[in-house]
C-alpha cells in the first residue's frame, strides 16, 4: 500500500508541474504590448532579479552556517545517521523554499506586461492572464512541497513509525529560508512604497505611479519579491512544515491505520492540488462582471472539490473512521472560508471598518491612524473565536471516533482541509502584485484612459486579494500551530522514551519561557518595523535630491531609477538580518538555558501572540490602504482633497504592518515549531 500512496502522491504533483509548464507557455505566447511597456517591465524585472539574486546569496550563506549548527547538535547528542539525514533535510527544505520563492517573482515580473496587454482589449482577457500567472507560482509551490516530503520520506527509508521524525528538517529549512526571504522582500517593498508614496503624492503632490518619480521602478519591484517571492516561500514552509507535523502526529494511530494514517496528509494534499488546478481552469472574467465574483467562483469550484476529494481520501485510507475524520476535514475546509469573509469585512471598503476610517480622514491623519488602530484591534475577536471553534470541534470529531490520540489527529485533518485549496489561494496573492504592476505599467507608458480604468479595476480587486490571501495564511497558521505544539511534544517524548503531556505554567522557569515567547512577538514586529523605517529614509532622501533637479517635473530630465532600485536593496538586505537572527536564535537561546518543557511554553504563548499581532497588523494595514483605495474613488473629496492626504498617511503607516510585519509573523509562528523540533536534542 505505501508504495500505491507514494506513487500517486508523486504521479500528482509531477503532473501538476507539467500543467505549471503549460500555463508558463499560455501567458509567455501573449503579447508584451508597446515599446514604451516593454521598456518599462524590463526595469522593473532586471531591478527584481538583481534583488533576488543578492538576497539568496545572503540566505544561502546563513543557510550552510545553520546546516553546521544542525551537523553539531545531533553528533554532540551521538546521533551520526540523524546528523546526516536532518542537515539534508535542512539544505533541500532551504533550496525549495528558495526555488518557490524564485519562482514567484520570475513569474510576476514576466506576467505584468502581458496583463497590461491584455488589458488594452477587454477587463475579462487580462483577469485570466493575471490568474494564471499566479497559479504557476501556486501550483509550483504545493507540488514541490509535496515532493520534497515525500521524497525524503522514501529516501530515508520509509519507516512510518520513525522516518516522520527524521525529516523535521526540512520544515525547518523551509522556515528559515522563508522568514528571510519574506522579511527582505517585505523591507524592500515597502520602504520603496514609503519613499514613493511620502515624497510623491504628499509632498509633490504627483499621481501614484508617475513616471517622474524616481522610487516608482523601485516600487512596482517591490510588488514581485515581497507580495510574491516572500509569500511563495511563506506557503511553500506551512505547507511543507504541516504535512510533516501532521504525519508525526500519525505515527501514533499507527497501530490502527498503519500506513495510510501516516501518508493520509500527502494524499489528501495531493487531491487539494488537483481540486485547485480545476478551479484555476474554471476562471472566465466578463467584462461586465466585477472580477473579484469571477474570482470567488472559482475559489468555490476548488473548495467543493477539495472536500469532495477528501471524502474519498479519508473512506479508502481511514477505515471504518473516515466520517469522523472526514467531518474534521470539511471543518478546515470552513475555517478558511470564514476566515476569508472575515479578512474581506475589513479590509474591503464595501464595509463599515474601512468607511470608519475613510470618514475619520476627514479630521486628518490623527483621527485615521486611531480609528485604522482600532480595526486592527477589533479584527482579531472574530478570526480567534473561528480558530478556537475549529479547533474544538476537529478534535472533539476525532475524539468521537472513539481512537486514541484520534482528537489530536482530527486537528491534523482540519489542518490539511484548511491548506487543501493552498494553490488556488496562492495563485489569487500573487495575481495582486501583477495586476499592480501592470496598472505602473499603464501608468508610466501614458496608455489611454480606458485602459488604466480596466488595470485599476483589476488593481483593487488586487489588493482585496492580497488581503485575503494574508487572512488564510494566518488563519492556516494557528490552526496549525495546535499540531506543531504537539508535534513538538511527540518529538520529546520520543527523546526521552517518556510521555511529555503536560506543560506547568506554574513552575518558574516555565513561566519566563512563557513570558519570553510572548516578548519575542513585540521585539520581532518592533525590529521589522524599525527596518522598514530605516531604510525608507535612504529612499526619501534619494528622491528629494532628485526632485531638487526641476527638469524631472517637467518632464525634460529622465530620473535616475537605478539608484532608488539599488538603495533599497543595500538597505533592505542590511536591515533583515538583525530581526532573523533574534527570530532563530531566541528560541534556542531559551530551550538550552530553561529546557524542553520552558521551551514548550514559549512555543505555546509566542504562538498565541503572534497569531493576535499578525491579525492586528494585517488587517488594519489593509484596512488603511482601502480606505485611501476608497476616498481616491472620489468619496469625501476624492484625490487631492486633505482627506486623501490623511488617508495616505494612514496608507503609509499600515504598510510595513501588512506588508513586512504582519506576513513575516506568519512564518515566525511555524518557525517557532520547526526550530524547536529539529534542534529539541539540545534542549533534553
Amino acid at each position: 500500500m505505501m508504495d500505491v500512496l507514494l506513487i500517486l502522491v508523486f504521479a500528482i504533483s509531477f503532473f501538476a508541474l507539467l500543467f505549471s509548464a503549460w500555463l508558463v507557455w499560455d501567458v509567455l505566447r501573449r503579447d508584451t504590448g508597446t515599446a514604451d511597456m516593454k521598456k518599462i517591465s524590463d526595469h522593473i524585472r532586471e531591478g527584481a532579479e538583481a534583488f533576488v539574486k543578492r538576497q539568496y546569496t545572503t540566505i544561502g550563506l546563513l543557510s550552510l552556517f545553520v546546516t553546521l549548527i544542525i551537523f553539531g547538535v545531533y553528533l554532540y547528542s551521538g546521533k551520526p545517521e540523524l546528523a546526516f539525514k536532518t542537515g539534508v533535510g535542512f539544505l533541500l527544505g532551504a533550496f525549495c523554499s528558495a526555488i518557490a520563492g524564485i519562482v514567484g517573482m520570475m513569474t510576476s515580473v514576466r506576467a505584468n506586461i502581458r496583463v497590461a496587454s491584455a488589458a488594452r482589449r477587454s477587463v475579462g482577457e487580462a483577469l485570466v492572464v493575471a490568474l494564471r500567472g499566479g497559479a504557476i507560482s501556486g501550483v509550483i509551490v504545493v507540488s514541490l512541497s509535496l515532493i520534497g516530503v515525500a521524497g525524503l520520506y522514501y529516501l530515508f527509508g520509509a519507516d512510518p513509525k520513525t522516518t516522520p521524525f527524521m525529516i523535521v528538517g526540512y520544515g525547518f529549512g523551509a522556515s528559515f529560508v522563508a522568514l528571510f526571504a519574506q522579511l527582505g522582500g517585505g523591507i524592500y517593498t515597502k520602504a520603496a512604497d514609503v519613499g514613493a508614496d511620502l515624497v510623491g503624492k504628499v509632498e509633490a503632490g504627483i499621481p501614484e505611479d508617475d513616471p517622474r518619480n524616481p522610487a516608482v521602478i523601485a516600487d512596482l519591484v517591490g510588488d514581485n519579491v515581497g507580495d510574491c517571492a516572500g509569500r511563495g516561500a511563506d506557503l511553500f514552509e506551512s505547507t511543507a512544515a504541516e504535512n510533516i507535523g501532521a504525519m508525526i502526529l500519525g505515527v501514533a494511530l499507527y497501530p490502527i491505520f498503519g500506513i495510510n494514517g501516516v501518508l493520509f496528509p500527502l494524499v489528501a494534499r495531493a487531491f487539494g492540488l488537483v481540486a485547485s488546478i480545476i478551479g484555476i481552469l474554471s476562471v472566465r472574467g466578463k467584462e461586465d462582471e466585477d472580477p473579484m465574483k469571477s474570482l470567488n467562483r472559482g475559489y468555490y469550484i476548488s473548495s467543493i472539490l477539495a472536500a469532495l476529494f477528501f471524502g474519498v481520501a479519508a473512506k479508502w485510507l481511514l477505515g471504518a473512521s473516515w466520517l469522523w475524520f472526514f467531518s474534521a476535514g470539511l471543518v478546515g475546509i470552513v475555517t478558511a472560508q470564514f476566515f476569508v469573509y472575515i479578512t474581506q469585512y475589513y479590509t474591503e471598503y464595501k464595509y463599515r471598518p474601512v468607511k470608519e476610517i475613510a470618514i475619520a480622514g476627514q479630521s486628518g491623519p490623527a483621527t485615521t491612524i486611531i480609528s485604522g488602530f482600532a480595526v486592527g484591534l477589533e479584527s482579531t475577536a472574530l478570526p480567534v473565536i473561528a480558530i478556537s471553534a475549529s479547533l474544538f470541534f476537529s478534535y472533539w470529531l476525532g475524539k468521537s471516533s472513539g481512537l486514541e490520540h484520534g482528537g489530536l489527529y482530527g486537528t491534523a485533518i482540519a489542518t490539511m482541509g484548511m491548506l487543501s485549496t493552498a494553490a488556488y489561494i496562492l495563485a489569487m496573492d500573487t495575481f495582486g502584485p501583477i495586476t499592480d504592476n501592470a496598472g505602473g505599467i499603464v501608468e508610466m507608458s501614458k496608455a489611454p484612459e480606458a485602459v488604466r480604468k480596466r488595470t485599476d479595476r483589476l488593481d483593487s480587486v488586487g489588493n482585496t486579494t492580497k488581503a485575503l490571501t494574508k487572512g488564510y495564511a494566518i488563519g492556516s497558521a494557528a490552526l496549525a500551530a495546535f499540531l506543531l505544539f504537539s508535534a513538538y511534544m511527540d518529538e520529546v517524548s520520543h527523546l526521552t522514551g517518556t510521555v511529555f503531556r503536560v506543560v506547568d505554567i506554574a513552575k518558574i522557569d516555565v513561566f519566563i519561557g512563557a513570558l519570553l515567547g510572548a516578548m519575542l512577538i513585540f521585539l520581532f514586529s518592533a525590529l521589522a518595523i524599525r527596518a522598514v523605517g530605516k531604510t525608507a529614509q535612504y529612499i526619501i532622501l534619494e528622491v528629494r535630491r532628485q526632485f531638487k533637479n526641476k527638469g524631472i517635473m517637467t518632464g525634460k530630465v529622465k530620473p535616475n531609477y537605478a539608484s532608488c532600485v539599488d538603495i533599497t536593496t543595500r538597505g533592505a538586505l542590511k536591515n533583515m538580518v538583525l530581526p532573523g537572527i533574534v527570530a532563530v536564535g531566541f528560541p534556542v537561546v531559551v530551550g538550552v538555558l530553561l529546557k524542553a518543557e520552558a521551551t514548550a511554553a514559549l512555543l505555546m504563548v509566542g504562538t498565541i501572540s503572534g497569531v493576535l499581532m499578525a491579525l492586528l497588523l494585517n488587517n488594519s494595514g489593509g484596512a488603511w490602504d482601502n480606505a485611501k483605495k476608497y476616498v481616491e474613488t472620489g468619496a469625501y473629496g476624492g484625490k487631492g482633497s486633505d482627506t486623501h492626504k490623511a488617508t495616505v498617511v494612514g496608507d503609509t503607516v499600515g504598510d510595513p504592518f501588512k506588508d513586512t510585519a504582519g506576513p513575516s509573523l506568519h512564518v515566525l509562528i511555524k518557525l517557532l515549531a520547526t526550530v524547536t523540533l529539529v534542534l529539541a536534542p539540545l534542549f533534553i
